[in-house]
């Protein structure tokens, strides 16, 4: 037997119908890139994820299950024989282990699927109960416990407390590929988290303008890209020398259009580099209203450079919304770094608020810039960044026991 069981409850995957095996073999490939590098082993059965190793694997188990998205809640469990002795003495370990974590309330819920074992759930629920509350370690609260204590009873008896919130979403990978355009700012890396919450695979594209955007904007931005690929198993940015195009707008846009200019220009080259990877979308950090270049109307010049469909999903969100899901995934503190990027530094002062499309257009096409583009794309520097390559560089590699 292993000397450890984690044991993670699945989300949304679990609705769905004939392709639930497809959605399924993705979560289980999906932590098993995470452990490519550990020993580990990765079981999915009735509902319930497993992984299963020796002690020194518990940081890259819990790293993965913290990051995994597919995931409602994951615990250790204590995996006893399915006698009824065992699970109490497995009950009042984990009521120990909770009171020492500050828990004063518990509620014991039992989950009978081997059906031939002779008590039924409430009998098993009351038996384990019973040894923690006389023996004071803690009272019993059927309503608002702080430790729900579960217990399980499969081929084996698991027993755990579901104290560790998981990643709700779909498998990173089942809803195809999507290229996001990555600024160092605090949108775009929540954009792409949540799109991978919705089972899209992300890679990311940069514009750099060296030498007006320091060496430190695009380190700061190469961060980010390796914060996210924590949650979206890996990820590839596409680093684009972007000065010369934006020379070009500086002296042959109106000042006012500038900003629109750039962002057409992003779109254009996005284009291409989706197309090269197979990319089915783009993504933006764009939020309806937050700045001057996300009004409707500007919004909609944007868009009419593209040729893919263009994602938004911080569309509707404000911008604590935003923030707060940054502190969570761990990009804010990044994102917040003052180094600016080329959108911040080459901003207009007075930037037009309601452009038309063909206005844009006739703006855009006068510029004459496809040459520009074209060099900027075939100049591109390609990064990769992969979860399991952080876990083999922080965690215990194969050869360790």
């Amino acid at each position: 037997m292993p000397n450890v069981t984690y044991l993670a409850k699945l989300g949304e995957l679990t609705l769905k119908g004939s392709n639930l095996k497809e959605f399924e073999n993705r979560l289980v490939n999906n932590a098993q890139l995470y452990l490519e590098t550990v020993k580990a082993r990765v079981l999915l059965r009735a509902g319930r994820l497993y992984i299963e190793g020796p002690e020194s694997s518990v940081p890259a188990i819990e790293y993965t299950l913290s990051h995994l998205i597919g995931i409602t809640g994951w615990a250790r469990a204590i995996v006893c024989e399915k006698d009824i002795e065992s699970m109490k003495k497995a009950v009042m370990q984990v009521a120990v282990q909770a009171k020492n974590e500050g828990a004063k309330t518990f509620k014991v819920d039992v989950r009978r699927a081997e059906k031939t074992f002779p008590m039924n759930s409430y009998e098993i629920a009351v038996a384990c109960a019973e040894d923690v509350f006389e023996q004071n370690i803690m009272a019993v609260d059927v309503h608002k416990p702080d430790a729900f204590i579960r217990v399980e009873v499969r081929e084996r008896c698991f027993v755990y407390c579901d104290r560790n919130k998981g990643r709700r979403g779909l498998p990173v990978g089942v809803s195809g590929k999507g290229l996001l355009l990555l600024s160092g700012g605090i949108d775009s890396p929540v954009a792409g988290y949540r799109m991978m919450r919705r089972g899209m695979k992300v890679d990311c594209v940069y514009f750099h303008a060296y030498p007006y955007t320091s060496a430190e904007a695009q380190k700061k931005v190469e961060d980010l890209a390796a914060i996210i690929s924590a949650y979206g198993i890996d990820t590839h940015i596409n680093i684009i020398p972007f000065t010369d195009v934006q020379m070009r707008i500086k002296e042959k846009a109106p000042e006012n259009y500038s900003t629109l200019m750039l962002r057409m220009c992003m779109m254009k080259v996005a284009n291409m580099v989706a197309h090269r990877i197979k990319a089915q979308c783009l993504i933006t950090g764009e939020s309806l209203g937050q700045v001057a270049s996300q009004t409707m109307e500007n919004l909609e010049v944007t868009e009419s450079a593209c040729e893919l469909p263009l994602l938004r999903p911080l569309v509707g969100l404000d911008k604590e919304e935003i923030v707060n899901t940054a502190c969570e995934i761990g990009t804010y503190e990044t994102s917040i770094l003052p180094y600016e990027d080329c959108c911040v530094l080459f901003s207009p002062k007075h930037p037009v608020l309601r452009a038309s499309v063909e206005e844009a257009t006739k703006i855009f096409e006068s510029l004459e810039v496809q040459e520009l583009l074209n060099e900027a794309y075939e100049k591109r520097e390609i990064k990769r960044f992969a979860a399991r390559d952080y876990v083999a560089e922080h965690f215990a590699p194969a050869s360790e026991e």
